[in-house]
């Protein structure tokens, strides 16, 4: 069973295991042995004024999650989007594409006007991005994706 949510601070641990775990490894290979550094990290990038957080539970296991901001710019609000990670066990399959769309509805519905990121060109995400329509707003590959 699928469930997209909201996440809040009760689920910092998952969000912990998950981060952790799509990162730590090939390609981005994150040395977040640090466990403390982690939680401080994730708390950060999860806990803004306008934070919102959205996950997906695959039989109630997060796969998914996405941290980010609300922010208010002349061109309209966008969702600044920190970070976003699927499960390695999950990637590849088509959860991060859909995990994307189900973001993308919610946040039509609240009017927001598009998402900005950053990533490495090097890495997979890159192209996940481009995949999924994002495009290149400046050399230092930050992306802006309008709905």
């Amino acid at each position: 069973m699928e469930e997209f949510v909201l996440l809040d601070h009760t689920y910092l641990p998952e969000m912990v295991r998950l981060y952790k775990s799509a990162f730590y490894g090939e390609p981005w290979n994150d040395d977040w042995s640090d466990e403390e550094q982690l939680t401080e990290y994730v708390k950060e990038k999860s806990g803004g004024f306008h934070a919102i957080n959205y996950g997906l539970l695959i039989d109630g296991k997060l796969v998914a999650i996405s941290m980010g901001q609300i922010t208010h710019w002349w061109e309209g609000t966008n969702y600044v989007l920190d970070e976003l990670c699927v499960s390695p066990d999950c990637q590849g399959t088509g959860i991060g594409t859909h995990f994307m769309e189900l973001i993308e509805e919610d946040l039509k519905k609240r009017d927001v006007k598009g998402i900005f990121l950053q990533t490495d060109s090097d890495k997979p995400a890159y192209k996940f991005y481009h995949k999924n329509g994002f495009k290149d707003v400046s050399e230092h590959v930050s992306l802006f994706k309008g709905f």
